[in-house]
């Protein structure tokens, strides 16, 4: 019994020592990036993505920092106002983390006297932890339903 009870307060003392690695609050992640992208802060937005980010949307894959910035932050972001995510899956590692679940934006108007619209669907945003320690966004995907026009 002895034996019993030494073996448990040295595995005690010798999980207390252990560096414990702090998981990633992806919450503030993602809001950091909605923050950034309602405030059409592009270069913020930008700032987050990594080298090897990929975006996918329906038939759409953009690959690489650059084109994703280019293809998908720029062109798009002039085009929709208040984002908003209602995550339904979430979950961190030691490297990895990621939010899942639906999203809706305002759409502007394309013109002068056209309707805005609000767009929906469903999201998925993958972070990964750089060998720096710092987390950036690897992937996006947005499968977005038909827009429905506003009645104003």
């Amino acid at each position: 019994m002895r034996n019993v009870i030494l073996i448990l307060a040295f595995a005690a003392i010798f999980t207390s020592c252990v560096d414990k690695k702090e998981s990633v609050n992806i919450q503030e992640l993602n809001q950091q990036f909605i923050n950034a992208w309602n405030a059409r802060d592009a270069d913020k937005v930008v700032s987050l993505l990594g080298e090897d980010v990929h975006f996918l949307q329906g038939e759409i894959h953009f690959q690489g920092k650059s084109e994703v910035a280019d293809k998908w932050v720029r062109s798009t972001m002039g085009t929709i106002t208040d984002l908003k995510t209602n995550v339904v899956s979430s979950g961190t590692g030691e490297d990895i983390a990621y939010e899942a679940g639906t999203f809706s934006v305002d759409v502007l108007p394309a013109g002068p006297d056209q309707p805005g619209g609000v767009g929906e669907g469903n999201f998925m945003l993958l972070w990964k932890k750089g060998a720096e320690g710092e987390w950036k966004l690897h992937y996006a995907q947005l499968e977005d339903l038909p827009v429905q026009a506003k009645n104003m």
